[in-house]
């Protein structure tokens, strides 16, 4: 094994077997653990760090698309006609269902041979539009002319070397309440404020999303970055980031101090619905012929009490789109504590700061909930009750959940029951954040990580 590692082979090769359905011949072979999205050993984890760094770029990166073939112009033009043909027979006032079915067929053809996207282009549904005005309570954000780059300024020593530096960024959610320092620990744990904190957790991938368009907007550039969303002590989630170009460290405050990211869902103020008091499931005629209704459920819920539909979730957001006096369900901000620091490519450094993002593309949310901590119990308890503050959170439109506040979860269908939602951001491993644990720019890199490897083999 020793040695293995010190030639960089996989120590724990995963053993697959090939079976020639003609001949009936098996073949066993074995694959890196790398290649997988199990636990990595240490020369798979070694090789993944080496092509995160070989991500650094001094060029901007190349985002041509491929021309097209011949076979997907023939595919456009032909989907083209066959949609005049559906329009005409729309027109003509005949059945549509069967050009429907075929240009189906098309559009998986084209998607498969490489085209992607939206073949129709842009939005298949209208796009609930809300004031962009910017919060009272939240400090303005500046601008900057746009520049066509992704790299970010250069600076020239005195000996005459170019520095091109980056920036390391970690930003943290606000206080819920007390906790001991270092240990992830509460003081007091009826001051906690789980509410808030379930509610950061579900919704912070928008905030991160947000705070990178703010970033883009003040740097004046198409800032670049790959992060790492790891989670703290206290179980809430904070990301890492890695930053190509530099800002002043007081910019960077001052964005995530003005970033936030509002939550227009319907109030789950009222608790309608619960223990054996639930809505019911009633199906709808059959149109036949295949047709579905327009928000393609089969059935509605009713009140179990007046039988009255309950509203569908389109419903509940127009009444809330014509409420002038109504508020966000939820407001999610970053903290005060922010980390900037400054990193120059090849240095010590900067290895450091890739090993502290590639630590963690395997872990969970729950991973650090440690077993031998002497404090483990009341941490496991602050995990239990922030579970149990998640259990009937929505966590999304389609989510059960909200059938508790009387309203018919997006895509309803029979057997949904409140608490019984199984997204993962209810799973005590991921804590709230059902969001991508790995988050990386389009232009971090010239090539993707396909290409890296396939340069490493060559």
């Amino acid at each position: 094994m020793e040695a293995a590692k010190l030639n960089g082979v996989c120590i724990r090769p995963l053993e697959l077997r090939r079976l020639d359905t003609h001949t009936g011949t098996v073949e066993s072979f074995n694959i890196p653990c790398g290649a997988t999205q199990e636990a990595k050993c240490p020369p798979c984890a070694q090789r993944n760090k080496q092509l995160r760094k070989a991500q650094h770029l001094e060029a901007e990166p190349v985002a041509e698309p491929h021309p097209s073939t011949e076979d997907q112009r023939w595919l456009i033009e032909f989907r083209a006609d066959v949609q005049a043909k559906r329009d005409e027979a729309e027109r003509d006032g005949e059945d549509t269902l069967d050009w429907d079915e075929a240009i189906a067929g098309i559009d998986a053809e084209i998607n498969a041979a490489g085209m992607r996207g939206n073949v129709l282009g842009g939005r298949t549904a209208p796009k609930r539009s809300r004031s962009t005005r910017r919060r009272q309570d939240a400090p303005d954000l500046p601008k900057r002319t746009k520049q066509d780059t992704t790299l970010g300024r250069t600076f020239i020593a005195p000996d005459g070397r170019v520095y091109r530096p980056s920036l390391f960024a970690t930003l943290t959610l606000p206080s819920y309440g007390k906790i001991r320092s270092g240990l992830g620990v509460l003081v007091d744990p009826s001051t906690y404020d789980y509410a808030a904190a379930a509610r950061d957790a579900l919704h912070f991938s928008k905030l991160v999303d947000r705070f990178v368009q703010n970033l883009r907007r003040v740097a004046g550039y198409d800032v670049q970055y790959f992060a790492t969303v790891e989670p703290q002590k206290r179980f809430a989630p904070h990301p890492h980031m890695a930053i190509r170009g530099t800002m002043p460290r007081a910019e960077i405050k001052a964005i995530a101090a003005a970033t936030y990211h509002q939550v227009w869902w319907p109030s789950v103020d009222e608790v309608r619905f619960d223990g054996d008091h639930l809505p019911i499931w009633t199906e709808r005629a059959d149109l036949g012929d295949g047709a579905t209704y327009p928000d393609g459920q089969s059935g509605d819920y009713l009140d179990p009490a007046t039988g009255e539909l309950l509203p569908t979730w389109d419903e509940a957001l127009d009444q809330l789109d014509t409420d002038e006096t109504a508020e966000p369900l939820h407001v999610v901000r970053f903290g005060p504590q922010v980390d900037v620091q400054g990193i120059v490519a090849g240095s010590p450094d900067a290895h450091k700061r890739i090993g502290y993002l590639t630590k963690y593309l395997t872990k969970n949310l729950g991973d650090p909930l440690d077993l031998n901590d002497q404090d483990n119990q009341a941490r496991r308890d602050h995990a239990v009750r922030m579970v149990e503050a998640l259990r009937y959170e929505p966590c999304s439109p389609t989510c059960p959940n909200w059938l508790r506040y009387g309203i018919q979860p997006k895509e309803a269908k029979a057997g949904m029951l409140p608490g019984r939602c199984r997204g993962k951001a209810h799973k005590a491993e991921h804590l709230g954040y059902a969001g991508r644990r790995i988050l990386v720019s389009r232009k971090w890199s010239n090539k993707t990580l396909r290409e890296h490897k396939a340069d490493r083999r060559a």
